[in-house]
């Protein structure tokens, strides 16, 4: 069954090809290319199973060419185009290509030289100077093309003229292309053109100017790092620097979730320093709405290199306060430590003002070893004295907003005897049988429990006896 099913579609597959299914349209020209003089009309004709187009070299005019499609063969299947270019001139010098129009992979092409005897070039010297980018491991191609395919042009450097001929390692000719650099050095930077000479004057192309862009970006920076939050309605403005090396051309944009908003807008600006150049892109939105919200990305490209910068952007509906203590209303540490920090959970927009409060009066004003630290109050250098209630008042005064928290601080002390400290003298004996009173003082938070014992004295003769 399987061989049986192979056969079939190789049967089914070789009918396809003796159609033509995957085959290429079929020109009229046998040649790779051809030779015609100038004011000639250029004919070109097509056939092939679908319709079929054209394209042609880019100085073509409306008026110049003409194209025509019609149904053909025998039974009429086929498709047949024709190409009519007249009064031709060099410009017109180029490839032809004739392709299926659902599938212009599928193609026949011919390369057509409008030989003009006075000017071989078909970019030639009356043209404006072009601009050549010198890529970075890349070869460098000085398109001069000529008219005529027998024709080898010598490149030259402005303003002295140095000539350079092919030499098929390095320097290669193709009148269809022009010179191609392989490893081109500095050398190959500022303004080149092609010459040709001969029995006549020399002729030469339009002047290349070989331009070696540097992309060295130094540096991004977004006027804002972390989260940007702001209020429904509010303005945002994002501020995307880029710092590059002096020459350096850069291309910044932005990716942002409502960036198809015709209301926002991209400002750019350029700032040449002496030893760097700076590009600003500025991203305004007037009035944030929730569809705002979400991650903003400026990307910087310069040549192969590129860098960006990320911050994500929080929208509310209105401002609001919200503090609640991290471990409960009562909070502990102990005499000594080195720094304390009370620190409640709070989260507000806009950015609130904060006030500590002890026992009732300003923290700061009360102690130096107290210090304010984002919202939370660093105690330095803890002592029994920093016990108390602590309350943290949070005032947004311009929207009528204010909360507070009071924490109850407890400062541990270690257990410690007074009588420690104070060094006593042997009562001496007493009598047998009186009344005798111990004292023991202790202090400690929390209170500490104290605890007797005994250790009666060894009787006497049971001394140990010294050792002869």
């Amino acid at each position: 069954m399987d061989l049986a099913l192979f056969c079939l579609l190789c049967g089914f597959y070789s009918v396809l090809a003796r159609e033509g299914r995957y085959s290429a349209p079929v020109m009229d020209v046998k040649s790779q290319h051809l030779v015609l003089s100038t004011d000639q009309t250029l004919l070109l004709n097509c056939r092939g199973r679908w319709k079929l187009r054209w394209t042609s070299p880019p100085a073509q005019t409306t008026e110049q060419i003409i194209e025509e499609n019609s149904r053909c063969g025998r039974t009429k299947q086929h498709y047949c185009s024709r190409l009519s270019v007249s009064d031709t001139t060099a410009q017109n010098t180029g490839l032809y290509k004739c392709y299926y129009e659902h599938r212009p992979e599928k193609n026949t092409s011919v390369y057509a030289y409008i030989t003009d005897n006075h000017q071989p070039f078909v970019e030639h010297s009356g043209m404006s100077p072009d601009v050549l980018y010198k890529r970075e491991k890349e070869s460098l191609v000085i398109p001069c093309r000529v008219t005529h395919p027998n024709t080898t042009a010598t490149l030259a450097k402005f303003p002295n003229g140095q000539r350079l001929s092919p030499d098929r390692r390095n320097i290669l000719w193709d009148s269809t292309i022009g010179f191609t650099i392989r490893s081109p050095t500095l050398y190959y930077t500022g303004p080149f053109f092609c010459e040709i000479t001969g029995d006549g004057p020399v002729l030469k192309s339009r002047i290349y100017i070989i331009h070696r862009p540097v992309s060295n970006i130094l540096d991004v920076y977004l006027n804002s790092s972390g989260l940007v939050e702001a209020l429904k309605g509010d303005r945002l403005v994002l501020n995307c620097t880029a710092t590059g090396e002096l020459n350096t051309r850069v291309n910044i944009t932005w990716d942002y979730p409502g960036q198809n908003n015709s209301f926002h807008s991209i400002t750019k600006r350029i700032h040449r320093h002496r030893t760097h150049i700076q590009f600003y892109s500025i991203l305004t939105i007037p009035k944030l709405q929730h569809s705002d919200r979400g991650q903003y990305t400026c990307r910087v490209s310069s040549g192969h290199n590129v860098k960006q910068k990320k911050v994500p952007v929080t929208i509310y509906d209105r401002p609001f306060i919200r503090l609640k203590p991290r471990h409960g209303c009562l909070i502990e540490t102990e005499v000594g430590q080195k720094s304390y920090k009370i620190s409640p959970k709070l989260r507000a927009f806009p950015a609130p003002e904060v006030m500590w409060l002890k026992d009732g009066r300003v923290a700061a004003e009360q102690c130096s070893r107290y210090h304010l630290e984002g919202h939370s109050l660093v105690i330095r250098d803890v002592a029994e004295e920093d016990a108390g209630k602590y309350t943290i008042l949070v005032r947004n005064q311009e929207h009528g907003l204010c909360q507070n928290l009071t924490l109850t601080l407890v400062v541990k002390v270690k257990p410690q005897i007074g009588e420690k400290a104070v060094s006593l003298q042997d009562p001496g004996p007493v009598p047998h049988g009186s009344q005798q009173a111990l004292r023991c003082t202790l202090h400690g938070i929390p209170p500490p429990h104290i605890h007797w014992s005994w250790h009666p004295c060894p009787a006497k003769g049971l001394e140990a006896a010294p050792r002869a």
